[in-house]
């Protein structure tokens, strides 16, 4: 009998043992993950990535409410239009939002296409200027062919080229939603990425149904 009990003694410590070692391995594990950039988040802190999210999504953004623009005087099945109409209300207090946290930041506020839409100068102008700032290597971004070919499609091919085109932006702002949602600090920044890719994989959904009908 005293044997039999040395013998359980022995199997429970020797659980406990692994049980322990199994929680080490796991803590190792979470550190792994610490160390790759994931950043804890904070209601008030923000880094570098929460700065180059609002940045680049607000030209992101931009670019999208030009498009947007571009179907005001062209002939669209209602569906089309009231996408339209919804990608402007969401983003452009989106663009509010992220300026007013780079400034508050002490960052800059970028220049996008719609400062020149606003200060009157066409599309070409605005492509033109596309072009200087850069931003083609952006995901989803349009270049300034694109765009100006977009501009200059007859009304047969303007619907399905703008819906393919949008589809793309979103999927670029989908992608650079997921790397601030991975390495953004900011909370209030980590949650808009989360219902930028929420609400984006929707309309890309809506726009593919409407290609597709």
């Amino acid at each position: 009998m005293h044997a039999k009990n040395k013998t359980r003694t022995r199997a429970l410590s020797a659980f406990a043992l692994t049980l322990a070692l199994g929680a080490g391995l796991t803590a190792c594990g979470d550190d792994t993950s610490d160390a790759a950039g994931t950043a804890e988040v904070s209601t008030t802190e923000h880094n570098d990535a929460d700065v180059a999210f609002a940045s680049d999504m607000i030209t992101h953004h931009a670019q999208a409410l030009s498009m947007v623009d571009l179907t005001l005087k062209r002939e669209l099945d209602p569906e089309v239009q009231a996408l339209a109409e919804d990608i402007r209300d969401a983003q452009g207090p989106e663009i509010e939002t992220m300026a007013d946290w780079l400034t508050k930041w002490g960052e800059d506020v970028p220049a996008t296409m719609r400062d020149h839409v606003n200060s009157g100068h066409d599309m070409g102008d605005m492509s033109d200027t596309m072009d200087d700032m850069g931003h083609d290597d952006m995901p989803g971004m349009m270049t300034a062919e694109e765009m100006n070919e977009l501009e200059d499609a007859p009304d047969s091919d303007f619907q399905d080229m703008w819906l393919e085109m949008m589809v793309e932006h979103h999927e670029g702002a989908i992608e650079m939603a997921e790397t601030e949602q991975a390495d953004g600090q900011f909370k209030d920044a980590v949650d808009l990425a989360g219902q930028i890719i929420d609400a984006q994989k929707q309309e890309i959904e809506t726009m593919k149904d409407l290609l597709g009908s």
